[in-house]
């Protein structure tokens, strides 16, 4: 039996009103990929802030190397061997990658930059990775970045290296590069935890899998044993399904007509060059692209918050050039903004509130200027049980909720006001399968209604799976668009990286 590197013995971690993790054990093999898996709320986070000094048990151990292992900062992590990749990279955008490898510990002022140039050079090197040691962080793709925040930590020796959905930014090629790479890794030796949703990753890649459920261990298997759908019901209890049977779609007249926009964004990166896309009724179009493309300024533009210099935005054949956020929003258009903090909510508003906001002066939330809290608080309760927002209540400040239930609570808003166009940016990030489950369905519900939805999403299943028709954004471009049927993930994905030789399937 291979030895056991790191072990977690009945570790819990309790915060104000949660358990985050219940008696949690789980052992980690010397040179093994090991998934942890769970629901939004499973505590799966938890448990790797706790590996890597973010927080401290309350009860447990944990023993690395046979050793007990107490840590109290991520430095201690960094120092005992233990190294770890963020969702959200940390990382200092105008320096040079020598630089971020370097900045923050405590040798920093002493060490020689050309021998972390040297040495960062020979990791590149080994593993085909192109990246200039002196490039400019902030100028790197979104992938090389992360190549930078794997290679930081590589750099000061860890042995076991904890990834946080590493795949989030990358292209198919991408994903499959990192494998590659994260399999020689594990082959040489290094061990790795991957924290991710992503099931057919934990399938490709994982030797063994942890499951999470409400901060307890639901078991660990070796991948090779299971299946998908047995890892599915491991994490929520249930059957769950991974296809939806959709009808074909009989798309209408168009419900927005975007011709030919440009929007310079303030930092440069994701700007919008001269796009055009057409959405109609009664069709989910996919917006796929690796991020920083121009999803985001897309999504301003046609929401209102920005207007674009030059071309044009029709929704329902109105211009809405000289229109507000709030006006273009009473012509039947609802959001998701994929920054749910700062686009979608009022953080320090109650969870009812946030429910209704932007509907709280009409019927059936207000009369005659007043608020009718009875059909307020029966529409946050109905919210609440429909999309699992778990809360203690609905009384309970936004802000106290986790990221996944904060977007719980701006899809039960948006979907609620039957809308004509549904702007939907990654919907679903940040979501447990069980509610994945349930707002993709809604989606399709909406199309099935009449709406137009645009699906923008980093996330190909949930493209292929939902979309009629699916368009690829390249550097603020519609560079292809085809259909799920006539698409393939290798041509998708080259059409992704902005790759001249492929050519657009038909529309539907």
């Amino acid at each position: 039996m291979t030895e056991t590197i790191l072990a977690v013995d009945r570790v819990t971690k309790r915060f104000p009103g949660v358990v985050a993790n219940d008696a949690v054990s789980v052992d980690i093999r010397r040179g093994e990929i090991h998934c942890v898996l769970g629901e939004n709320g499973a505590g799966k986070t938890t448990l790797a802030d706790i590996l890597y000094g973010v927080y401290r048990p309350d009860e447990g151990t944990v023993t690395f190397r046979g050793e007990p292992l107490e840590l109290h900062t991520p430095g201690d992590a960094i120092a005992a061997g233990i190294g770890m990749v963020h969702q959200h990279f940390e990382l200092v955008p105008p320096m040079s990658v020598v630089e971020n490898v370097v900045i923050g510990t405590s040798a920093s002022q002493w060490l020689d930059l050309s021998e972390v140039r040297g040495r960062l050079n020979e990791f590149f090197h080994n593993y085909d990775v192109e990246i200039d040691p002196d490039a400019e962080v902030g100028r790197l793709s979104v992938g090389e970045q992360q190549w930078v925040e794997i290679f930081k930590t590589l750099y000061f020796g860890v042995e076991i290296l904890i990834l946080d959905e590493p795949t989030a930014v990358l292209t198919p090629q991408g994903v499959q590069e990192l494998f590659r790479i994260l399999r020689r890794m594990r082959d040489e030796g290094l061990t790795i935890i991957l924290i991710t949703h992503k099931l057919k990753e934990v399938m490709e890649l994982s030797d063994r899998v942890t499951v999470l459920r409400l901060g307890k261990v639901v078991g660990t298997v070796n991948t090779a044993d299971v299946e998908m759908r047995d890892l599915a019901q491991m994490m929520v209890g249930r059957e769950v399904l991974f296809q939806f049977d959709k009808d074909r779609s009989d798309p209408g007249e168009p419900v927005v007509e975007v011709d030919e926009i440009h929007l310079a964004s303030v930092t440069g990166r994701g700007s919008l060059k001269g796009l055009s896309l057409t959405v109609c009724a009664g069709e989910v179009v996919g917006l796929a692209g690796v991020s920083g493309n121009g999803q985001n300024a897309l999504f301003d533009a046609l929401v209102g918050v920005e207007k674009p210099s030059s071309g044009a935005i029709r929704i329902g054949g109105v211009d809405t050039a000289d229109l507000s956020a709030n006006r273009i929003g009473q012509l039947g258009v609802a959001s998701v903004p994929a920054d749910r903090i700062a686009q979608g909510l009022l953080m320090d508003f109650r969870v009812k509130e946030n429910l209704v906001l932007g509907r709280h002066r009409s019927r059936p939330f207000s009369r005659a200027g007043v608020l009718n809290r009875g059909a307020i608080d029966g529409f946050a309760a109905e919210s609440i049980e429909g999309f699992d927002i778990r809360t203690p209540s609905s009384s309970q400040p936004t802000r106290t909720l986790s990221g996944g239930n904060l977007q719980k609570v701006i899809m039960a808003r948006e979907l609620s006001g039957e809308p004509k166009l549904l702007v939907a940016h990654q919907p679903t990030r940040g979501l447990d399968i069980s509610a994945s489950e349930y707002v993709r369905r809604r989606l399709l519900e909406e199309r099935d209604r009449g709406a137009g939805v645009l699906l923008m999403s980093e996330d190909l299943d949930e493209i292929f799976q939902l979309s009629d028709r699916i368009a690829v954004i390249y550097d603020g471009r519609i560079v292809s668009e085809t259909t799920p049927e006539q698409a393939d993930l290798q041509s998708l994905g080259l059409s992704m990286a902005g790759a001249d030789t492929v050519e657009a399937g038909p529309a539907a």
